[in-house]
């Protein structure tokens, strides 16, 4: 019994005269995706991140007339904008651009300083804000990772013919 392959199945004695799957752009046409993409800066997603934090935390304090709750909504952002600052500088400098290799190193490398010291600000918050709100703590940090969403949006809506 012989089985005929099903529609759309890739043939495994494929020849050498296909075409490739995978085909370089020209320089017109990188340049081209490059200006209806552009790339955003992780600077501006941070401040976008320290903005939302900011308009969290007096949210809070408008709602419960609270200053520990404004406060520590905005740790909870600073939980998240900190390590992301700290994160994006190491990942912007000389030594993680020297090659490929050095960059995914650097990328891990700073990735595990991020989380680590988000981790160890969330441990240590109780002891720097005297009242801590928990609730109101990780709804800071919630809001200000979820936050990356809205600053792709906006950039993308600005973006022209769109």
């Amino acid at each position: 019994m012989t089985r005929t392959p099903s529609p759309g199945a890739h043939s495994l004695d494929a020849t050498e005269d296909d075409e490739p799957k995978f085909k370089p752009l020209t320089r017109e046409q990188a340049q081209q995706l490059r200006q209806d993409s552009p790339s955003i800066s992780v600077w501006a997603v941070l401040v976008g991140q320290l903005l939302a934090g900011l308009l969290a935390a007096g949210v809070a304090w408008g709602f419960t007339g609270k200053s520990q709750v404004a406060l520590s909504v905005m740790y909870g952002a600073m939980a998240v904008v900190i390590p992301g600052a700290i994160f994006a500088r190491g990942l912007t400098s000389k030594v993680a651009s020297i090659n490929a290799g050095s960059a995914v190193a650097g990328f891990f490398l700073w990735e595990m300083v991020k989380i680590g010291l988000t981790i160890a600000m969330l441990f240590a918050a109780p002891r720097w804000i005297e009242n801590l709100s928990w609730p109101a703590m990780l709804a800071g940090l919630i809001v200000t990772m979820k936050v990356v969403w809205v600053v792709l949006w906006l950039k993308s809506a600005r973006r022209p013919g769109h």
